[in-house]
């Protein structure tokens, strides 16, 4: 998934994932995009510091599936 496809899923509502189901990407109160490890609430940034290059190759982002959502 590119940047822009990730904060449009992220946006629509729509659970998005980086590398495994434990990693979820998040839209924060400030309007940061977080990537948070689920289990221990742990948090980084989506992109780098430029907001411009994600933190993760583009492939390792995916879409929930209707299961994973029900069960968050």
């Amino acid at each position: 998934m590119t940047l822009q496809e990730i904060k449009a899923a992220v946006d629509a509502g729509y659970c998005v994932h980086w590398a495994n189901p434990d990693y979820r990407v998040i839209r924060d109160g400030l309007g940061q995009y977080l990537i948070v490890f689920t289990r221990t609430g742990d948090a980084i940034g989506m992109t780098d510091q430029t907001g411009t290059h994600l933190n993760g190759a583009p492939d390792e982002f995916f879409l929930a599936t209707h299961a994973e959502e029900v069960s968050q």
